[in-house]
């Protein structure tokens, strides 16, 4: 019934975080309006737009104290070369870690904006192929 278009990302230099985006994670531009631009990846049919706001905004939450949490994450198949390019080109990155297989790691738009990127081990529940059989069940 339903499924996530977009997701919307504060930015304070849409023209900035427009170029920085198309540059670093490879989106095109769909369209643009006053105060924002629409992007979509080559692959997937989830978009991203960008909304211009007058001072940044969190991408993320408190879990507990000193924890936090992003609201959404980017995967990937290659996250090693990913990590690999956004280091090569100057992005902040943090550390990549290992959970049990799951590998991710953040990294920081122009205007500190929290990023997860993961890659899924193949046997989690989780990994999109395993989601797919599930998704095919309802199907029938």
């Amino acid at each position: 019934m339903f499924q996530v278009g977009s997701v919307f990302i504060p930015v304070t230099d849409l023209g900035k975080a427009k170029e920085w985006y198309i540059k670093h994670l490879g989106v095109k531009e769909i369209d643009s309006w006053e105060g924002g631009v629409g992007l979509f990846f080559p692959q997937g049919s989830v978009q991203l737009g960008l909304i211009e706001v007058d001072k940044p905004q969190p991408t993320e939450f408190n879990v507990k104290k000193n924890q936090k949490n992003v609201y959404f994450n980017f995967v990937t198949a290659d996250i090693h070369s990913a990590y690999k390019e956004l280091n090569e080109a100057g992005v902040l990155t943090s550390d990549m870690e290992d959970f049990g297989g799951m590998k991710c790691f953040d990294f920081y738009d122009p205007d500190q904006n929290t990023f997860s990127v993961v890659d899924e081990d193949p046997h989690s529940p989780f990994h999109k192929e395993n989601v797919k059989k599930q998704q095919a069940g309802f199907l029938k």
